[in-house]
C-alpha cells in the first residue's frame, strides 16, 4: 500500500491549507494530437488575463498569497509559487509549450483557475509520500539537471524513502518522479492557501479529474487532504 501522508510539521505552519488530490489509475499518457493541448493551454492563457488586475505583478492576489506562504519556510533564494512562474511567463507574452497530455492539462487548469497544480508518475514512489519539512539532507535531482540539490532543513517539501520529490512546496520538480508519456498512474495535486478561494478550488479539482478522463481513459479519484483528514490510500 502506498499512501500520501501529511505531517503535523506542515500543519504547524499552514493550518488552514487544503491539498486536492486526483489520484488516476490506467490512463494513456502517450502524445497525440498536439493541437489539442496547444489549443486548451491557448485558451487558458487568455483566461489568465483576468489575474493580472494589478498593475504591479506581486500584488495581484494569487501572487501575494503565495509570497506570504513562501515566507513562512526556509526556502532556495529567488524561489517562487509555480503558479506565479506560470503566470508571469503568460503576463510577458511567451506562450506555455505542450510538454505531454497530462502535464498540458494540469498547466491549463493552474492558468484557468489561478492555482499552483502539479503531479508525479506514482509508478516511481518508494513508500509513502508526505508533505513536510526537510531534515536537509534528502537527495534531490531537478528537472534539467544531473546535480544533487538537496532542500534547506525545514523547508516544505513532497519526498518518500528515496528523497525529496519537489521543493520548496511546488516551486521545482524532482527527475526521478516526473510525468512522462509512459505514465500510466499518476499521483496530481492542487494546492489551496487561501480559504476564500474553496469554490474555485472544488472546480479546479474536479476540471482537472474531468479532463483526465476524457482524454486519457482510465479511473481518476478525488480526495482532499486538510487539518482534519491528514492521510490517504493512493494505491491499496
Amino acid at each position: 500500500m502506498t499512501s500520501f501522508i501529511i505531517e503535523d510539521d506542515f500543519w504547524s505552519l499552514f493550518p488552514q491549507a487544503k491539498i486536492g488530490t486526483v489520484i488516476c489509475q490506467g490512463i494513456d499518457n502517450s502524445i497525440r494530437d498536439v493541437e489539442i493541448y496547444e489549443k486548451l493551454l491557448q485558451e487558458a492563457e487568455k483566461e489568465a488575463q483576468k489575474f493580472f488586475s494589478q498593475e504591479e505583478f506581486s500584488a495581484n492576489p494569487v501572487i501575494s498569497v503565495w509570497r506570504e506562504a513562501f515566507q513562512k519556510f526556509k526556502t532556495k533564494k529567488g524561489a517562487r509559487c509555480s503558479i506565479e512562474a506560470l503566470l508571469k511567463r503568460v503576463k510577458n507574452g511567451n506562450h506555455i509549450g505542450t510538454i505531454n497530455p497530462l502535464v498540458d492539462i494540469y498547466n491549463s487548469i493552474s492558468l484557468r483557475y489561478g492555482f499552483p497544480v502539479g503531479g508525479e508518475d506514482i509508478d516511481t514512489f518508494a513508500g509513502d509520500l508526505r508533505l513536510t519539512q526537510a531534515n536537509g539532507n534528502e537527495p534531490f535531482i531537478p528537472l534539467g539537471s544531473d546535480e544533487n540539490a538537496s532542500p534547506y532543513e525545514g523547508e516544505i517539501v513532497y519526498k518518500d524513502d528515496e528523497g525529496a520529490i519537489c521543493r520548496c512546496w511546488n516551486w521545482r520538480e524532482a527527475l526521478r518522479t516526473m510525468l512522462t508519456e509512459h505514465t500510466k498512474h499518476a499521483f496530481l495535486c492542487i494546492e489551496l492557501v487561501d480559504e476564500t478561494r474553496s469554490e474555485e478550488f472544488d472546480l479546479a479539482l474536479k476540471e482537472l479529474a474531468d479532463l483526465v478522463s476524457h482524454h486519457l481513459g482510465g479511473t481518476v479519484r478525488i480526495e482532499v487532504l486538510d487539518m482534519n483528514h491528514r492521510e490517504m490510500t493512493i494505491v491499496g
